[in-house]
């Protein structure tokens, strides 16, 4: 099987360019190599690769910048994506998307589960939900996997954050309001992976799944367990967001429902502290 995976330098792509080698041929493609938002370059460029299966994991995910970038966003979130839709019909290419919790409005007070109304809340999340409407809308074979509070040790994150602010710092302050599940990009990468091999689970059309890393905490809880686990004696304090204003307004509430995803595909997924203290002893400290 030949498998194409996009955006090879983001969290994601570089996780899964470090997994183990499989019995399969992937190519890696960063913007500068395949522009996925160009219609004729992306058609030449699969016709050369012909892949079984694309893996996108391109996107603009700066969530404050959209706010002013939101025709940057919609370029690479929404118009690149319906070229590769477009593209994956014509040729029978399969396809797994990456979205995001962002999606939901953040107003519940349970795991969001994948048939859950969408209410995106700031521009990032608008993008990203028109990115999947061109998937839903389409005839083409795709799995669309909406993951939440992306870490890796490739790229800006939370976690490498405040590991930097713990050295730094004295006392850092992490908003208590925002609730969600962590997901880290290693384990991500591993689902991918498994789910593009496992093609006669693939069902007609799209299915939407999600994936974060087992457990419900805020980003204050976050902080303060990456600061135990690391050592680190920085005091992290809590703050509501009110008191940490962000250009880009974010659910409150973003928890989803990961019960489909380890149904139909078998998929064992972590709980979010021990998956964090396995990636920082691992990669951090």
């Amino acid at each position: 099987m030949k498998i194409l995976v996009t955006g090879k330098n983001g969290q994601l792509g570089s996780e899964i360019r470090s997994l183990k080698k499989r019995h399969h041929e992937f190519i890696y493609t960063d913007s500068k190599e395949l522009d996925i938002t160009n219609s004729s370059q992306l058609k030449l460029q699969l016709e050369k690769i012909a892949p079984d299966v694309i893996i996108n994991c391109a996107a603009y995910t700066a969530v404050d910048l959209a706010e002013d970038e939101s025709e940057k966003a919609a370029s690479v979130n929404y118009t690149a994506v319906k070229n590769i839709v477009e593209l994956c019909e014509n040729k029978g290419i399969r396809l797994i998307h990456i979205s995001t919790d962002y999606v939901f409005n953040g107003k519940e007070n349970k795991a969001y589960i994948e048939s859950d109304q969408t209410e995106p809340v700031n521009e990032y999340g608008c993008s990203k939900l028109k990115g999947e409407h061109a998937i839903i809308d389409s005839g083409v074979q795709a799995i669309i996997i909406r993951t939440s509070w992306l870490y890796s040790n490739y790229g800006n994150n939370f976690v490498k954050t405040m590991i930097r602010f713990g050295k730094e710092r004295n006392e850092v302050n992490v908003v208590s309001d925002q609730y969600g599940s962590p997901t880290n990009a290693e384990d991500l990468a591993e689902a991918c992976v498994s789910i593009a091999l496992s093609d006669k689970k693939w069902k007609e059309g799209t299915e939407v799944y999600h994936y974060s890393n087992i457990g419900e905490i805020n980003w204050y809880q976050f902080a303060k367990e990456i600061m135990s686990i690391s050592n680190l004696e920085c005091k992290v304090k809590p703050v509501s967001s009110d008191e940490f204003p962000t250009k880009a307004k974010r659910p409150k509430f973003s928890t989803l429902n990961k019960e489909k995803i380890t149904r139909d595909f078998g998929i064992k997924i972590p709980d979010w502290d021990v998956s964090l203290r396995k990636k920082l002893l691992k990669e951090y400290i």
